[in-house]
């Protein structure tokens, strides 16, 4: 990606007509936006391929719980998020999926000094309605910090609101 990171919802013409697979790469390259969830949270979407989706994120202060480490709910939503687009990426142009649930076993503490975390996410089984992946969030010398499943339902898109 070149660059500054857009935030936001892509808009309904540029993606009715992508594969999820060609969406998410679109978000990659920088071409449609990032989820605006991804800017107060700072991670974003670095890597897709069939199957598969990696983001990565910087841990800080603005995460904390109030016992001073990175609230849980940042891994999960990592976690979540990644492995919706591993999910997503198997998709036609007119479906989505909606999350049905995703389960997060927290095994290291997370730190501002942690440094950047990657979370890699792979589906597992892909049937016509439901998705199923697991993912594991990482530092950087490979320690896994939390891993999880995620179980995604495949629905079709909704018509953009006149």
């Amino acid at each position: 990606m070149t660059g500054p990171i857009r935030y936001g919802v892509a808009s309904p013409a540029e993606i009715s007509a992508m594969s999820g697979l060609q969406f998410l790469q679109a978000m990659a390259r920088g071409e449609v936006p990032q989820a605006a969830i991804c800017e107060p949270l700072t991670f974003r979407l670095v890597e897709v391929a069939e199957g598969y989706a990696a983001f990565e994120g910087e841990p800080g202060p603005q995460l904390f719980n109030p016992l001073g480490g990175v609230h849980g709910g940042w891994a999960m939503t990592m976690i979540d998020s990644a492995a919706g687009c591993a999910g997503l990426s198997l998709l036609p142009a007119g479906q989505v999926f909606t999350t049905l649930e995703t389960k997060v076993n927290m095994t290291r503490a997370i730190t501002e000094n942690t440094g950047t975390v990657r979370t890699e996410s792979r589906v597992v089984s892909s049937g016509r309605r439901v998705i199923t992946c697991e993912a594991y969030v990482r530092d950087t010398s490979g320690r896994i910090l939390a891993h999880g499943t995620s179980t995604l339902l495949v629905v079709p898109r909704q018509p953009a609101a006149a």
